[in-house]
Order: C-alpha cells, then structure tokens, then sequence
C-alpha cells in the first residue's frame, strides 16, 4: 500500500495485490524527492520516464500533480496492468503510457527516439553496482535526457557512484536518490 502524496489526488491510498512482488518508494523518500523535482521543473510541462516503474508510485504521483505525459516501463506485464487500470481509474489513462519492456533492453534501444525532461528508475534493491552503472551509461549514451533535463536514480545508500554526470546524491535512510545531468559540473 502506498499513498498519492499531492496535486489532484492527494492523499488517495492504492492497494497493489498481495503477490506483487514491489518494494515502492516511501512517502518520507518520495516527499523529499518530489520537493527537490518541484523547485527545478514545472510537472505540467514535463515528460517523464518512469523505469523500472513497480505498482506505479512515482508515475502516478507525477500524473496527480498534473504532469501530462509519463511513460511507465517495467518487465512485469501485471504490474504495468495494474499501473493502467489504476490511471483509467482515477482518470490520469491519458497522462500514463505504460510499457512491458526489460528495461536494460529499452534502455539500450531506444526505439522511441524521445527524450525526457525527468527520468527516474528504481532497479530492484538487490541489483548489483553493474547494473546501476549499465543504465546510467545507457541514459546518456543513447540520448534519454533533454539538455536541461534530471535523471534520478533510486538505489541503497551503501552503493556510491562516481560518474561525470552526477550532480548530487541525497540519502533518506537506507535510501538516496543520486541525480545526474547532462551538465553536472
């Protein structure tokens, strides 16, 4: 269970099924992440990609504060159902595209040729250092991120990263979130 911290819904509790497998984003993490993210975009001008997207925590949040165009990715085909049957229900099915995909794949791809104001991914906690390094290197080598535009990643805090893009890493408990731009330096 998770809540919808701001914007249209504020406060609205969603209940995933109790075999998903999901570790959301804690409200404390969530609220501190989306305080940072509002002082530096307008959501309602953003295009966001949410990888690795779970139950839909953060793309739903983006959607109630009036971002109009999430793109959801996730391998899982009932957690991207659940994502779209959730935005249908709270009429945000226009704001969310979801889309069953590995994500290293999508990553790698790039078949869409878009880019995005935010992006954020949340890998599974237990995911190895390779893998984190895998999609920060995919985000900017195949050209996800607008000039002006924040890549966040989700990650434990015992993991650290040293790449030319990381702007800042902010911990929340045995959580932090590092954020990397075209332009870090």
């Amino acid at each position: 269970m998770y809540r919808i911290i701001a914007g249209k819904w504020k406060a609205k509790k969603i209940s995933a099924p109790k075999n998903f497998d999901v570790r959301p984003t804690t409200d404390f993490a969530k609220e501190a992440l989306f305080s940072i993210l509002q002082n530096k975009f307008e959501f309602e001008f953003c295009s966001v990609l949410d990888l690795f997207c779970g139950i839909g925590s953060v793309s739903l949040e983006f959607a109630s504060r009036d971002c109009k165009d999430v793109t959801s990715v996730d391998s899982n085909a009932k957690h991207t159902g659940f994502i779209s049957s959730t935005a249908a229900e709270l009429e945000m099915a226009l704001q969310i595209r979801t889309m069953r995909a590995d994500v290293y794949e999508f990553i790698r791809k790039n078949k869409t040729q878009k880019t995005y104001d935010i992006i954020f991914a949340d890998p599974p906690f237990e995911t190895e250092q390779n893998k984190y390094e895998e999609i920060i290197n995919g985000i900017f080598k195949n050209d996800f991120l607008k000039e002006t535009g924040l890549f966040v990643l989700e990650h434990q805090s015992k993991m650290k990263f040293e790449n030319e893009h990381l702007q800042d890493t902010r911990k929340y408990g045995n959580v932090s979130f590092s954020f990397f731009s075209k332009n870090a330096k």
